[in-house]
C-alpha cells in the first residue's frame, strides 16, 4: 500500500504542475474570465511556448496513470468494512480517471490552438465554443471526486475502519473544498498529495 500511495502522491504532484503550466502564463495567470475578452486573452498567453499546453496535456496523462493505483488501492481497502462504499468508490474512481483526462486533454488543447492561431478573435471564439461543448468532461470528473470523498469520508467519520475519525481530513474533497479560496492553481491535485500522504502514515 505504501509503495502504491507513493505513486499516486507522485502522480498527484505532477498532475498540479501540469495544472500550473495551464493556469501560470508569461502574461500572468489564466482565469475563464479571461475567454470573454480577446485584449484580456491575447495579454495573459503573449510570450506562451506552445509546447507547454502539449506537455501538460502528455504528462497530465501519465500522472493520472500513476495516482490511479492509489484510488483503486483504497476502493479495494475499504471493502474489508463497507461494501457498498467500497463499490462507490469504485464507480467514482473510474468516473475521475476516464472523464478527468478526457477533461485534461480537452483543456490544454484549446490553450495550444489559440496561441498556433494567433491569438485573434476567431481563435478566442474558436476555443470558446470547444470548450464549453467538451464541459461535460469537467463536471463527470469532478462528480467522481465527489462520489468517492463522500464514500471515503463517511466511514472514516462513522468509526466503521480501523482509522481514528479525525483521519477523515485526509480525504480529497475536504481538503480540496479547504484549498479551493487560495485560488492556488492545481489545488485539487495538491490536495490529492495530502491525502495519500496522510492516509500513507496512518495505515500501518
Amino acid at each position: 500500500m505504501k509503495i502504491i500511495f507513493l505513486f499516486a502522491i507522485a502522480g498527484h504532484l505532477l498532475c498540479g504542475v501540469c495544472d500550473c503550466l495551464m493556469t501560470y502564463m508569461p502574461g500572468g495567470r489564466f482565469r475563464f474570465d479571461d475567454m470573454k475578452d480577446n485584449k484580456r486573452l491575447s495579454a495573459v498567453f503573449k510570450d506562451m511556448p506552445p509546447q507547454n499546453s502539449l506537455l501538460s496535456m502528455l504528462l497530465g496523462c501519465l500522472a493520472m496513470f500513476l495516482f490511479a493505483f492509489g484510488y483503486l488501492a483504497l476502493a479495494h481497502w475499504m471493502r474489508a468494512w463497507s461494501e457498498p462504499c467500497a463499490v462507490l468508490m469504485l464507480i467514482g474512481t473510474i468516473m475521475m480517471l476516464t472523464f478527468g483526462v478526457a477533461h485534461h486533454v480537452f483543456c490544454g488543447m484549446p490553450e495550444w490552438l489559440y496561441v498556433k492561431m494567433g491569438r485573434t478573435e476567431e481563435a478566442r471564439q474558436l476555443i470558446t465554443e470547444f470548450f464549453k461543448k467538451t464541459a461535460v468532461t469537467l463536471i463527470i470528473c469532478y462528480l467522481g471526486f465527489l462520489i468517492f470523498g463522500v464514500s471515503l469520508f463517511v466511514p472514516v467519520v462513522s468509526g466503521w475502519t480501523p482509522l481514528p475519525r479525525w483521519a477523515c481530513v485526509f480525504n480529497i474533497l475536504p481538503l480540496m473544498l479547504a484549498w479551493m479560496p487560495t485560488r492556488v492553481g492545481g489545488s485539487g491535485n495538491w490536495a490529492g498529495a495530502i491525502m495519500f500522504l496522510g492516509l500513507m502514515v496512518l495505515l500501518q
